[in-house]
Order: C-alpha cells, then structure tokens, then sequence
C-alpha cells in the first residue's frame, strides 16, 4: 500500500475537540450551511458533490459514488483517525494522525493511502502528494472551536 503524507500542521485548538469533530463529519454541516453566502463559488459547486453523514463523507466523482467511512477498529481516541472507503476498487483509507502540543494546539498529519498498480503510481503519485498535502492544510484551517 503506498502512502502519501500533509506536512506537519499546527491547529490551535486542543486533541479531544478536534477528534471529536472529525469522527463525526455531520457536525460540520451546519457549519457549511451557515456560511455559504461566504464561500467561494468553486467550493460551492464541489459542496453539493459532498454529503456529511453522521460516520461517513459521501461523495459523487465522476468515477461514481465513493464512500469514505470511519473505521471505529482503527481509529483510535484521540490520535488516530480512519476513514476507509467503502466500495471502492482501489483499497483507499485517509488517516489523520493527532498529537497534542500543548492543552490549545494539535500537531497533526493527513495522510493518504492506495493500494495501487505499479503503472498507476506512475500516473497519479504527484496529484496523490498534493491531494494529500491540501487535504492536511484544510485541516488545519477548520474551525473546530465554532462548531
């Protein structure tokens, strides 16, 4: 299985906010809806491709439907979180990993992992990188103390 990582982000909020918020993607919802009008049109058109489930994030590709759920065996209060798709054909997991810095700051990494082809790594490992990459920022950007 190949992975590829985020860089190491700092997010000023403690460990138990912020896996308590990523385990659960719904709570992000009202969030999303409440500030909509604040969103940049291209988010907005990515948004209604997205569904925020009470354990999963449901998104429409153009591959189909992908399904990423959390994987309560291997995710691990509070610093590990696994999402693992569900019908997929290729094995996919996205794996958070927290560790506290302080009692108000997270250290934490986003990473991506694919069972892939050796011809495909080829293909798709640099928009792996940076999907990985963007993935950690995002992160590191929510809001976890307005939610």
């Amino acid at each position: 299985m190949e992975t590829y990582k985020s860089d190491i982000q700092h997010i000023n909020c403690d460990i138990d906010t912020i896996y308590n918020k990523l385990v659960s993607p719904s709570v992000f919802k009202a969030h999303i809806d409440a500030n909509r009008d604040r969103l940049p049109k291209e988010a907005l058109a990515n948004l209604d491709k997205v569904r925020l489930e009470d354990d999963a994030i449901a998104i429409d590709s153009p591959m189909g439907a992908l399904r990423l759920v959390v994987d309560k065996q291997r995710s691990s209060q509070p610093g590990t979180i696994v999402y693992q798709a569900a019908q997929s054909p290729v094995a996919f997991n996205m794996v958070i990993s927290l560790s506290p810095l302080s009692d108000t700051e997270t250290q934490s990494i986003a990473s991506l992992e694919l069972d892939l082809p050796a011809f495909m790594r080829a293909m798709v490992g640099k928009q792996l990188e940076q999907a990985a990459s963007k993935f950690g920022e995002l992160l590191a950007q929510l809001p976890y103390g307005a939610l």
